[in-house]
């Protein structure tokens, strides 16, 4: 209980003097977008590792030598864990959001943030809406910015190693010709979703996946993306177990 405590007092220390410094990233964009993206990023970063470091998070990461460092990618991820986003963000080697759910847009401070880093929000009922949302994914990509997305859809509850892919998540990739880098997590959710409410230490694995390039890919090949990632990614979490 001490260690959700600290962390929950930290979050909010953190959210009040946001109300200071979100501001000042806003007026640091009017000037340079990419100065406010940088400056975004570590900031959002450094809090990040604070939050693992009180939560005594421990893990094992191979393959981050697969992640291209000059060009933005889709990264494609299994989800179990609130966590999932908290340790892989602050790894990434430029600018990434990530695709959310629209209901955390109410969550006004931290949707503030998503913003800054470009995250954009999936309203899943509204298949329009949705698509509008992908298209501003594969746009970002174009623009430079990565993209990350879990397929899933939700946090895996189940007892399943990986749910179902929604072919959807893939549609960004394919409206951007970019490469997909497929991210295996395991054992996250032992942070603190196998023990509510308590944070507990946990040691997690994270490994990248050789990236697949979507842009040689045939009509065919790309209808057989979502399986082949899948496919790929849960050999790999078995492996892990």
């Amino acid at each position: 209980m001490i260690r959700l405590i600290v962390v929950l007092i930290f979050v909010l220390i953190f959210l009040l003097l946001s109300l200071i410094i979100q501001p000042i990233m806003l007026l640091t964009g009017l000037f340079s977008k990419s100065a406010r993206d940088k400056a975004s990023q570590a900031i959002v970063n450094w809090a990040f590792r604070i939050v693992l470091f009180m939560c005594g998070v421990k893990a094992e990461v191979k393959g981050e030598e697969n992640v291209p460092k000059d060009e933005a990618v889709l990264y494609i991820l299994n989800h179990n864990s609130f966590f999932d986003i908290i340790f892989t963000y602050p790894r990434v080697p430029r600018p990434t959001g990530y695709i959310a759910k629209k209901e955390m847009l109410k969550f006004l401070t931290l949707t503030w943030w998503m913003k800054l880093l470009h995250c954009e929000f999936l309203d899943r009922k509204d298949l329009r809406a949705g698509m509008k949302t992908i298209n501003s994914a594969a746009e970002s990509i174009k623009n430079g910015y990565s993209m990350a997305i879990f397929p899933e859809g939700t946090r895996n509850k189940s007892e399943e190693p990986m749910l179902p892919f929604h072919a959807g998540s893939f549609k960004i990739a394919e409206k951007s010709d970019c490469k997909i880098v497929p991210v295996v997590l395991y054992n996250t959710a032992a942070i603190f979703e196998d023990h509510l409410p308590f944070i507990k230490k946990a040691q997690i694995k994270v490994e990248y996946l050789p990236p697949v390039d979507v842009a040689p890919l045939s009509r065919d090949e790309r209808k057989e993306l979502p399986d082949k990632i899948r496919d790929m990614m849960l050999t790999a979490y078995l492996q892990m177990k």
